[in-house]
């Protein structure tokens, strides 16, 4: 599995895998802070926020089930590669939506190209660390999507709104960048492709991996952790302004923390579990979300406590999300099928916890109020402990030679 000679070649593919999914951070989540400015200028509702959140996630979903086969099948890099260039020219064309419409089909083929560069980047990862250091690399490439997307971009579009630029030409900033990245990829990834999946079909593949019955709590436990980011991504720059009262400065100040508190965790507990196992992380860390995300909700107008709460929210969600979609997938099933594992988890994820569930917060803060949008990151929160109970452990030197299917 581990395919590459010294810890060059290891640091330098985290490196640019690392970059690649902190752009796509950036393509998925640097509208959510500019919604309430977007909203204003297009005319555009709550439920209106849920339809652009949730098509995007159903095409990321989509295109997760059926590209991280392929990527098993025809190579990482061709795969990588191809949606780097996608996503980084569509980023831009955002900014030339003109209504509801224009920007959902944008986001839509945007989160096509997403979907297909996530399992890809988790299997290309993998193959290039050893076993002792999948937990610690994966968080790594893991923690930039949140660094990126859901730190760093809050932040910098409050900034250049404060200062009065369009949002329309935020979104062209990153075009440049990701076509250089992609060629970067395309000097440095390896295809890892597997010789002995190539003449497997997609449908045979999918249903090994559903044999395994980890996989399967897996699917479910990404629906909880994905209802939880894209409610609280989506909704809570609304709920800080409509509701408590926010401006947008502090609202983005507070938002940032979903993105650093999600990196920290990440890097810090991914490691973590290479030592301490997976299972007891994920137990722990679904825990203390749900109880994190009942606070929040009566907490007030305290940014400085808000900001910490959410922090602790996201330092435990986005590590569940990694072990999800990262180790525990990938340490399932048979090397040769990583990419299709986390594709099939990421997928069921992606459409009901990421498509949905946005949908469902959106007609929820239209009819009751934006001020119960909180209850529907709790409810699934508390179902993900219940899964995470039900989990075997992955780590091999916690359970060498066991069958965990």
């Amino acid at each position: 599995m581990f395919s590459t000679h010294g810890s060059r070649n290891e640091w330098r593919a985290v490196t640019v895998l690392s970059l690649g999914f902190g752009l796509v951070g950036i393509d998925r989540f640097l509208i959510s802070t500019m919604y309430p400015t977007i909203a204003r200028d297009l005319h555009l509702g709550y439920g209106d926020i849920g339809t652009i959140t949730g098509a995007l996630a159903i095409a990321w979903g989509a295109a997760a089930l059926v590209m991280g086969n392929l990527s098993d099948h025809v190579g990482q890099r061709r795969v990588l590669v191809g949606a780097l260039i996608v996503f980084s020219l569509l980023i831009g064309a955002s900014g030339l939506a003109g209504g509801l419409g224009g920007l959902v089909l944008v986001r839509v083929v945007m989160g096509l190209a997403d979907g297909a560069y996530t399992p890809a980047s988790i299997a290309a990862t993998i193959h290039q660390s050893p076993p002792e250091r999948h937990g610690r690399n994966v968080g790594l490439q893991q923690s930039m999507l949140v660094l990126f997307g859901l730190g760093l971009s809050p932040l910098l579009v409050g900034w250049l709104l404060r200062e009065g630029m369009d949002w329309r030409y935020i979104f062209s900033l990153f075009v440049v960048p990701g076509l250089l990245l992609a060629w970067t990829t395309w000097s440095f990834i390896p295809d890892n492709r597997r010789a002995e999946v190539s003449e497997r079909s997609s449908f045979a593949d999918w249903g090994t991996v559903l044999k395994f019955r980890n996989i399967r709590l897996l699917m479910g436990g990404m629906l909880c952790w994905l209802t939880c980011l894209i409610t609280c991504s989506a909704f809570l720059p609304s709920y800080f302004v409509d509701n408590l009262k926010l401006d947008a400065a502090s609202m983005g100040s507070v938002m940032s923390a979903i993105g650093f508190g999600a990196m920290v965790g990440t890097i810090v507990l991914s490691a973590a579990s290479d030592r301490f196992g997976r299972k007891p992380i994920m137990l722990v860390c679904s825990i203390v979300a749900f109880a994190g995300l009942v606070l929040l909700g009566n907490i007030g107008t305290n940014t400085g406590q808000l900001f910490a709460c959410l922090f602790v929210i996201h330092f435990c969600n986005n590590t569940l999300i990694t072990m999800t979609v990262g180790p525990v997938a990938a340490e399932t099933v048979p090397p040769a099928l990583m990419a299709t594992a986390s594709g099939v988890v990421i997928a069921t994820g992606e459409l009901f916890g990421g498509g949905m569930a946005p949908i469902i917060g959106g007609q929820v803060a239209e009819r009751f109020g934006i001020d119960h949008i909180l209850w529907l990151p709790i409810l699934m929160m508390g179902v993900g402990v219940l899964l995470c109970i039900a989990l075997k452990e992955t780590r091999p030197a916690f359970n060498p030679g066991v069958n965990i299917a």
